[in-house]
């Protein structure tokens, strides 16, 4: 290994979208003020370390995606541990502390994290420190902050423990009993979004141990007369407060401008994920009027000449563009506008003291810098404090220096939380809100994470429509406020719903000489396969379907598929299908008008459907949510779900939708069984183990 100190640790991480790697990177480095050495590698390089003879203690950082699945970075080093084989005492010389990261808006919370926990303590490795499980939905820091400060005493004891291992050469059992005594035999502590309340066991010794954080030793500006905060203005106390801000993260990039020419990568190198296809929009329709609320839009692809393969019920990415306007605005911000089409060569910076500095792998050796900016960096990402902090030494205003150190400081995690978390703010709007920040190019390559490809579920079934692939969405709208000071719209949901504005809209401008619309151009895809969102395999089981809005958009799909089935082998048993659909309303966003055809056809069995804004002049009001319909089918559902063993699938939105749907069920399942709600539960618990209760959600 190459950390030879007493007081080394292995740091390992599993990262998605770079969460995992930038927080390992924060442990990595307070770890020297600590007089710690952290070994640190992701979790996928499994050359480089070996957790069968490690002997030091171990910390872990994992996040989780897709429907609760380990990081991709980590599924080998999942599908070792998880080898049946191995015996239960395999890692009983292991002491480890895990943060799992996950957004608790989605079923399987911190599921990653969860896993590789559970299968360690299975495997005999034994905690050092209790696990923490950090919630994006409210803010990753509230757990990370002092999930870290702990670390720092854990280690410490963890590290003197094994120096009297080591120094005891018999009575293996007096080291069993030390080291159940040194690990205070406590069981796994789940710390929550309200660990904000949590205090650490030796406060006097916690203080002479933490990083000694770099203070705020510019004089104090005096408050706004704004008696609200606000993006820019603060209050007390924050704004007469010392202030304790993270470490300045230490530059690694840099990045050289070039005479020559040349062309730029291909996007498919950008993909790790997989083999990219480029296909045609081969068909757009506008769903909804043009009043709706919402625009939802149906593209169709044309894959025939592709390998690309799918089934009703997957998903698959679109490799999407930032906004061109506003890379355009970001390069007159930095002043970079006449550069845009330069070529720019990105490498290590000489003697940086970053441990490991590589350049990231989504950003091309040499590429344009316009290139950079429109497909390789997320420039709509909520900045991280790191980065916040990092800008405080690009900005000359001392009010506005002071902000932004209040920003990403402990004492000002309310307001970030507040004007910049939840109010999406992103390096754009930071720019423009502190104008004396002007940042080098380097500093956004370090620390603007990949431009991700949007997921998207399939609309359609190979076997209706061969050749073809359709998939449904709503144009994003972000509008503006006091911390946006302009409207956006989603960076793929805008982008895609420009590309096919000829299709939607065509003009005498975009006629050819035939009078047909010209191509819209192509788009970059990959699949993302659904390992369970699928039709059951038995044609003959009953399913139930709920979709509101776009969230129909797979069970399309499904009925397609389930229609030509139906053609191709009459003497075949169907179970009944039933479908759940709700919109605002029925005659400016119904989005599926010939669903009636699976009706009146026999594909589709129940069609329920709901309208929660239309005014009704009935002495009973219709049911406005899907959740309403479905309790006024509890007998149905109760049937299709216990009594025929069937399948139940939602799709949509998690926040607004899935959880109210999961109520609903559970209160069918407690009223028709005549059972108490905890035991309702446990059923439905049952039917997702089962995979029988599935959801394709979003938030």
């Amino acid at each position: 290994m190459c950390c030879e100190s007493k007081r080394r640790f292995l740091l390992l991480y599993a990262t998605q979208k770079g969460q995992a790697k930038a927080i390992a990177e924060e442990i990595w480095q307070q770890a020297g003020a600590h007089g710690f050495e952290a070994d640190m590698h992701c979790i996928s390089e499994m050359d480089k370390y070996n957790l069968e003879t490690e002997k030091d203690p171990v910390v872990i950082v994992i996040s989780t995606t897709g429907t609760g699945d380990p990081p991709d970075t980590a599924r080998k080093f999942v599908k070792k541990i998880q080898d049946k084989t191995l015996p239960p005492d395999h890692f009983t010389h292991l002491q480890y502390g895990l943060l799992g990261l996950g957004d608790s808006e989605y079923m399987f919370f911190c599921n990653g994290g969860r896993t590789v926990d559970r299968r360690l303590q299975e495997l005999g490795a034994q905690h050092f420190y209790d696990t923490g499980l950090a919630d994006d939905c409210v803010g990753l820091e509230l757990v990370v902050d002092p999930w870290i400060d702990g670390l720092w005493l854990a280690l410490k004891k963890a590290l003197q423990l094994q120096k009297e291992k080591e120094g005891m050469n018999n009575a293996v059992d007096a080291v069993s009993s030390s080291l159940s005594t040194a690990l205070h035999a406590v069981h796994e502590l789940k710390l929550s979004s309200e660990v904000q309340n949590l205090k650490l066991e030796d406060e006097g010794e916690r203080d002479s141990d933490v990083l000694s954080q770099e203070l705020d030793d510019i004089n104090l500006v005096a408050p706004a007369r704004d008696t609200e905060p606000s993006l820019i203005h603060s209050v007390p106390p924050v704004s007469q407060s010392a202030l304790n801000i993270p470490a300045l993260p230490p530059e690694y990039i840099e990045v050289q401008f070039q005479d020559t020419q040349g062309e730029n990568p291909h996007l498919s190198s950008l993909i790790s994920e997989g083999t990219t296809f480029e296909v045609p929009v081969t068909k757009a329709v506008q769903l909804t009027r043009e009043d709706a609320i919402k625009t939802a839009l149906l593209l169709e692809l044309d894959i025939a000449d592709t390998a690309f393969e799918y089934q009703p019920g997957d998903a698959f990415c679109v490799v999407c563009p930032n906004n061109v306007s506003e890379v355009e605005e970001l390069l007159h911000i930095l002043g970079l506008s006449e550069k845009g089409d330069d070529f720019v060569c990105v490498k290590v910076k000489q003697g940086t003291k970053k441990k490991g500095a590589s350049r990231p792998q989504h950003i091309p050796e040499r590429s344009t810098l316009k290139f950079i900016l429109i497909w390789c960096l997320e420039i709509r990402a909520i900045p991280k404090k790191a980065f916040l902090r990092a800008l405080v030494e690009c900005t000359s205003d001392a009010g506005e220096k002071r902000r932004l150190q209040e920003l990403c400081s402990r004492q000002g995690a309310s307001d970030y939380t507040r004007f910049i978390r939840d109010s999406n703010v992103c390096l754009l709007d930071l720019l423009h809100a502190f104008p004396s920040c002007k940042p080098s190019l380097s500093l956004l390559i370090e620390h603007l994470p990949k431009l991700q490809a949007r997921s998207y579920s399939v609309s359609s079934s190979n076997l209706y429509q061969p050749g073809r692939l359709c998939f449904v969405f709503n144009v994003v709208e972000f509008p503006a406020g006091p911390s946006r000071p302009v409207s956006r719209k989603g960076v793929c949901t805008g982008w895609l719903a420009e590309l096919v504005a000829p299709l939607l809209h065509p003009s005498e401008k975009t006629l050819d000489t035939k009078g047909e619309s010209s191509s819209t151009g192509k788009i970059s895809i990959f699949p993302r396969p659904n390992n369970a969102f699928h039709l059951p395999a038995d044609p003959s089981v009953p399913f139930i379907m709920v979709g509101p809005g776009t969230g129909i958009s797979p069970f399309i799909g499904f009925l397609q598929h389930r229609q030509k089935l139906r053609e191709q082998h009459p003497d075949w048993e169907f179970g009944e299908t039933w479908l759940f659909f709700g919109c605002r309303h029925q005659d400016r966003d119904y989005l599926f008008k010939q669903l009636r055809c699976f009706l009146e056809n026999g594909t589709l069995t129940h069609l329920k459907v709901c309208f929660s804004r239309d005014s009704s002049t009935v002495e009973v009001a219709p049911p406005k949510y899907v959740q309403d319909i479905l309790r006024l089918c509890a007998k149905e559902v109760a049937r299709v779900l216990l009594k025929d063993r069937g399948y139940f699938y939602i799709c949509g939105d998690k926040k607004h939708m899935a959880d109210d749907v999961s109520d609903a069920v559970v209160d069918i399942l407690s009223m028709e069984m005549e059972a108490d709600r905890l035991e309702a539960m446990k059923i439905l618990a049952m039917l997702r183990e089962a995979k029988r209760y599935l959801q394709d959600v979003w938030s």
